[in-house]
């Protein structure tokens, strides 16, 4: 059966509207790019970029938080953006192994692209998922080049999605993982703000998909019971949030991931990453050295519509990575993609 999003088999999930896309892309400004690496049965990882503006984010940074919900991974550059509540750089995700590389591509990427200035320090953002099993991570197959090449592919409009980018390797509940990414549209005080989530799935658990600890009937294999693993999530908006309640939006997405049966298991880090893209929270240097800087926001009074956005994104967005994600030969062993057969909003009875 052709790949296709979960929607597209199952019907709506959860209540709300998505954009017109429903990807993190919606989110205007919000780009995305891949790497993806599938060389013979070894080879089978890549990154992800996730820019949130076209302009310099060194010189126009924009606010952030941060959810940790296991820290069992590798989060650079997470101390400083808890502290100072922002994001100066491009957002990368790859395999465990190939941290530092990106690190080092982010930093070269900022200098490059700001010459003029005199940077010292750069607070290089990069998560990662160990995809060990279907990559034999030990040879170092991503370079710097490459994840400039996936900072610079990045662009708006349709996310591609499953086994691509940092997704390439990755397991979830026994199947095929992998990217993806899903939308809401929340109304408060009559006002449309949007919230997209993009993850990088690599987790265990019971696969729920509606609320139900269902398989397909047709499944031709059984899943792995392997729980650990790590997932990221990465969550923008367009709604003036400050740090603090972005760090508040992040931990919401953890309910969008135990919808879908995560174990969050000792081995499995679970992170989350939320920005926001309003013109409002951007940090310009003018701002950033004024004696009282006011960011008008919103409140915590009626901040409500983005917690549910950011829940029901973030369980769309893990389905969508299980439904598009392809079959995978692998260094150790094969992971086949979820079976799509017997998914049908039209025809329950075939589920069980």
């Amino acid at each position: 059966m052709e790949r296709t999003r979960a929607r597209n088999l199952i019907g709506p999930i959860g209540i709300l509207p998505t954009g017109s896309l429903n990807a993190i892309t919606d989110v205007e400004g919000v780009s995305v790019g891949h790497i993806t690496l599938h060389q013979g049965s070894h080879i089978h990882t890549g990154v992800t970029a996730i820019l949130p503006h076209s302009k310099s984010l060194y010189h126009n940074k924009v606010a952030a938080g941060i959810h940790i919900a296991n820290g069992f991974g590798k989060l650079a550059g997470s101390t400083q953006l808890a502290e100072l509540g922002e994001v100066e750089t491009p957002i990368l995700l790859t395999n465990t192994l190939a941290v530092p590389t990106a690190m080092q591509a982010i930093i070269e990427f900022t200098l490059k692209t700001n010459q003029e200035s005199d940077i010292r320090s750069i607070n290089a953002i990069v998560g990662e998922t160990n995809d060990g099993i279907l990559n034999d991570i030990t040879q170092f197959s991503i370079t710097t080049s490459m994840a400039i090449q996936a900072i610079e592919n990045a662009h708006g409009g349709c996310v591609e999605e499953g086994s691509v980018g940092a997704g390439s390797g990755t397991i979830a509940f026994g199947y095929k993982g992998g990217i993806g990414t899903s939308s809401r549209v929340c109304q408060i005080d009559g006002n449309p703000y949007t919230v997209g989530v993009l993850v990088q799935s690599n987790f265990g658990g019971q696969l729920r998909v509606g609320n139900q600890p269902l398989q397909p009937r047709s499944a031709t294999t059984t899943p792995t019971s392997r729980t650990d693993g790590s997932v990221m999530i990465i969550l923008a908006t367009d709604a003036p949030v400050s740090d603090r309640n972005l760090n508040r939006l992040a931990a919401r997405s953890m309910a969008g991931l135990a919808r879908t049966g995560a174990a969050f298991s000792n081995g499995s880090g679970d992170y989350a990453i939320a920005f926001s893209t309003h013109p409002n929270t951007i940090r310009t240097a003018e701002k950033r050295i004024m004696a009282v800087s006011r960011y008008d926001e919103l409140s915590n009074d009626i901040i409500s519509p983005l917690f549910l956005g950011a829940i029901e994104a973030t369980e769309e967005a893990i389905l969508n990575s299980l439904f598009m994600a392809t079959t995978v030969n692998g260094f150790r062993t094969s992971i086949q993609a979820l079976p799509l057969e017997g998914f049908c909003m039209n025809d329950k009875k075939e589920w069980e």
